[in-house]
């Protein structure tokens, strides 16, 4: 009989134990990981932009600076890729450095892809991107981003 009553006990034990486990793995995520998650989802949503993502990803006061030295706001940013006026087939992001500071973060990266904008057919470019992260509302929101050649 007391090896039936443990059963119980047992289980309950393991769920709780991987229950706690896997809140504390969690709560362990670092900004720094944090931030990087942010800039893939970020890159996903450049290859397949929806409004959704994009709105969520982005800082209402975002300054998107582009390699021309064009500057976009944050409207202009998603409707640029949600319409498809820029289109992204292919991105590699590689020398990827991340530095965090309390609610802020500065990613720095080379950015190697093809583009296939209207009117102007493929291309390849290859950019160095600084991108500014801040933390607001317990999410990562891009602030602003600048590119330029290499």
């Amino acid at each position: 009989m007391i090896l039936n009553n443990s059963v119980p006990l047992v289980i309950l034990t393991i769920v709780m134990t991987t229950f706690f486990s896997e809140t504390s793995a969690q709560k362990n995520v670092s900004s720094k990981e944090e931030v990087e998650i942010a800039t893939k989802a970020l890159t996903e949503a450049m290859l397949r932009p929806t409004a959704q993502v994009l709105n969520k990803l982005a800082s209402e006061k975002l300054s998107y600076g582009h390699s021309s030295g064009k500057i976009e706001t944050k409207e202009q940013f998603v409707h640029t890729l949600v319409s498809g006026a820029s289109v992204f087939e292919e991105i590699q992001i590689t020398d990827q450095k991340v530095d965090v500071q309390d609610s802020a973060a500065i990613v720095r990266h080379i950015l190697a892809a093809k583009t296939n904008d209207p009117g102007k057919g493929p291309a390849d470019i290859r950019l160095g991107i600084m991108l500014t992260w801040v933390k607001s509302n317990g999410s990562w929101q891009l602030l602003a981003r600048q590119a330029f050649k290499l």
